[in-house]
């Protein structure tokens, strides 16, 4: 199954109630092997979910224990906002959420990564800042900016699914796999 296909069913089964999948949580396609990742795309891996955080922070802080790192992400392709979950060696180093829910703010995580800093001191913010300034004028460019970036953090600490190109290195096959708890 290719990458288009998984993506269009998923899609699907999200914007359709089902009796097999009444929130869209039932299915993830885990891709081949990509540059030395596997990606498990859908719904149920979204960091930003408040139904799901906990568990996807969990499920990334074990993978990292047993792989040296997981990430997982949220990124709105229609402007509904980014999120990115990074842990290594079983520990979560950020998770961030902009999504222009209410309680993206509780759900953040550690310091700002690398790539967080170098793009607010490129829009002229300082490198760093608190939650409590979350709502600050200032801050309002930000928000806008981090929008978008989760493709861009996947891609620079990673691989992001939207930047497969041809001359990737590419082993095995993707499947659309049931997720492995019970929907809720």
């Amino acid at each position: 199954m290719t990458f288009a296909e998984a993506e269009a069913a998923i899609d699907e089964e999200g914007h359709r109630e089902s009796e097999l999948s009444p929130d869209g949580l039932a299915r993830v396609y885990v891709s081949p092997e990509i540059e030395g990742w596997t990606l498990v795309i859908g719904p149920w891996c979204d960091p930003s979910n408040t139904d799901r955080s906990d568990e996807v922070l969990r499920l990334c802080a074990d993978l990292s224990s047993r792989y040296g790192v997981a990430q997982a992400y949220y990124y709105g392709t229609q402007n509904d906002g980014s999120a990115w979950l990074i842990a290594e060696h079983g520990v979560v180093v950020r998770r961030y959420c902009e999504t222009g829910e209410i309680d993206d703010g509780l759900l953040t995580l550690g310091q700002p990564l690398a790539q967080e800093r170098v793009e607010r001191q490129r829009m002229g913010l300082p490198p760093t800042w608190t939650e409590n300034e979350r709502n600050a004028e200032a801050e309002e460019k930000w928000k806008w900016r981090a929008f978008d970036m989760a493709p861009v953090i996947a891609a620079s600490l990673g691989i992001s699914p939207l930047a497969r190109t041809q001359s990737m290195r590419v082993h095995g096959v993707g499947v659309l796999a049931k997720t492995p708890s019970p929907v809720r």
